[in-house]
């Protein structure tokens, strides 16, 4: 497992697809902080099976799906010929590879084209995104199967390029553990978003209508997957937010979908690994 040395900087981006709020980050007078590697995962410990866990924090409802690396894995879901081309849902699209769960991943422009890079099955689609706060950080996999989410600068468009799955989106919420300042504090959406504990154990999920302030201090300090978040990633939320969660995971089948959400570009699927 890769560990990044990181730097809070100053970033101020505006989102590019119509119909969705602003979101800003706004100017925060911090130094740059060299950040502690996370511990290593327990050796002897199990990987635990998936299960859905939902709780609320501060008045925020999280809902997702709890898994381990070590076991299962996700992969990226796109659509070449834009949203909705192939599948309508998080559902059809889990359901093409045979995967248990799924959530909306990444922004799209106008032209429906990914607002960031992607990579799924180590096919490259959209552009590296090197100013919008939508792009500021990446999840991603890579070869060997080795999976984090870091600060794009962390990475670079070379190393990005090379990757196996790859989900370009953002801002990032949570940082080495720190919630991370400057989000926006007025406009409340529901929201999407991948946590990660800096070892095997990842969350993903929707939360309930809430600001991008008030989202990262719950993820960063209420345990939403119940384990401390190291680092946390905003995927594409609002009216694109979608969860689908199958029958066989225990605490599912769960489905949050509302009838006005629109197609997406792409998914996160989480499968067996292997």
């Amino acid at each position: 497992m890769r560990y990044f040395i990181c730097a809070l900087g100053t970033l101020a981006i505006t989102a590019c697809v119509p119909g969705r709020p602003q979101i800003m980050e706004r100017p925060a007078a911090i130094a740059p902080i060299a950040c502690a590697p996370a511990p290593p995962p327990d050796p002897v410990a199990a990987a635990e099976s998936p299960r859905v866990v939902s709780q609320e924090i501060s008045g925020i409802r999280f809902e997702g799906i709890a898994f381990d690396s070590r076991n299962h894995r996700l992969v990226v879901v796109d659509q070449a010929d834009g949203p909705g081309s192939r599948f309508p849902d998080a559902q059809s699209a889990a359901r093409s590879v045979n995967g248990a769960a799924a959530v909306n991943a990444g922004f799209f422009t106008p032209e429906n084209s990914p607002l960031g890079l992607v990579a799924s099955s180590g096919k490259i689609s959209g552009a590296w995104n090197s100013a919008s706060s939508l792009g500021s950080g990446i999840w991603y996999e890579t070869s060997a199967g080795e999976t984090a989410i870091v600060r794009r600068e962390s990475l670079g468009r070379g190393q990005a390029m090379a990757m196996r799955e790859l989900i370009q989106a953002g801002p990032m919420l949570v940082e080495n553990g720190r919630p991370v300042g400057g989000l926006e504090a007025t406009k409340s959406s529901t929201r999407t978003l991948i946590l990660w504990d800096g070892g095997t154990r990842w969350w993903i999920g929707c939360a309930s209508s809430c600001t991008l302030a008030a989202l990262t201090q719950a993820a960063a300090t209420g345990q939403p997957a119940g384990w401390p978040v190291r680092h946390a990633l905003n995927l594409d939320g609002g009216r694109s937010s979608d969860l689908w969660i199958s029958g066989v995971i225990p605490g599912g089948p769960l489905l949050r979908r509302p009838p006005w959400n629109r197609p997406v570009r792409n998914f996160l699927v989480l499968t067996p690994a292997g």
